[in-house]
């Protein structure tokens, strides 16, 4: 959707944009004929509807041409939040639907209404989107984050590798500044060896869960708290029949001593069809 050549789309990065001209803020496509009208749920308590082309929907709200923009983090963070519980509410009641990201805005041109040109930009894009939507049909996005204690690690490594142990037993028989030397080769050692641990952890970890998965993608990992380190952060698409098959591979690792397992879901497929 953010792509220049989709029919009057106006992204949060058009900064030429201005007036207060009639669009629609778009949430996302479904796989349905139905108008219909979901309520006031949209931002600022907009109210949602749907603009049907077909077989297939725009949910949408009515709303100015410009960007929605905000110095104030928390009212942006509502949006946000907001937005997220329309695709919610929509994927509730179509089943199968196409999240759009934030602030996509549809407007018209010269002699074309904005729901004209959401009909246009669906009739245009009818073979893309209803691929997508049969990727998607009855699975879901799911988010695992596996962590790993890495004091706990550190000390089963030095417990099993032969070379640390020699030089942990060397150390307290060394003059100050040759022991210090020691640890600094120590410290390399064990670096190293919790680098391959990681590796091959992940590995493992990556392979058991792709069995119970559809598809992956694999995320940027984040800060944990103190004590443990995120090792893997994950986007996988499910059946959401077959969840329960994840589930139970997740907590088998979760089981082995010095690892945790967050597990989050069902969400829309954002992650893997999202328009814009």
């Amino acid at each position: 959707m953010s792509d220049d050549n989709k029919p009057g789309v106006v992204s949060t990065n058009d900064v030429k944009v201005e007036g207060e001209d009639e669009a629609r803020y778009l949430y996302c496509v479904a796989d349905s004929s139905a108008k219909a009208n979901l309520g006031r749920i949209g931002l600022d308590g907009q109210e949602v509807f749907t603009i049907p082309f077909g077989d297939l929907c725009a949910v949408v709200h009515v709303c100015p041409s410009a960007p929605y923009k905000s110095d104030d983090n928390e009212v942006v963070k509502r949006w946000v939040m907001t937005h997220e519980k329309v695709v919610e509410a929509a994927w509730e009641r179509f089943d199968t639907i196409l999240p759009v990201g934030f602030d996509t805005i549809i407007k018209g041109e010269e002699d074309i209404t904005p729901e004209e040109n959401i009909r246009k930009w669906l009739e245009q894009d009818y073979a893309g989107l209803k691929e997508k939507m049969n990727k998607t049909r009855g699975k879901a996005e799911y988010g695992i984050q596996v962590f790993w204690d890495p004091e706990f690690i550190a000390g089963e490594i030095a417990k099993t590798n032969q070379e640390i142990r020699d030089i942990n037993q060397d150390i307290n028989s060394k003059p100050k500044g040759i022991a210090y030397m020691f640890k600094h080769k120590l410290g390399n050692i064990l670096k190293k060896e919790m680098e391959k641990r990681a590796d091959l952890c992940f590995k493992d970890f990556y392979a058991r869960i792709k069995e119970c998965t559809d598809e992956i993608k694999v995320e940027k990992t984040k800060k944990a708290d103190e004590e443990k380190q995120m090792l893997m952060n994950l986007s996988c698409l499910i059946d959401r029949k077959k969840s329960g098959e994840l589930g139970e591979e997740l907590e088998k690792i979760n089981k082995e001593e010095g690892f945790t397992v967050r597990f989050t879901g069902p969400w829309p497929p954002y992650s893997f069809v999202a328009l814009g």
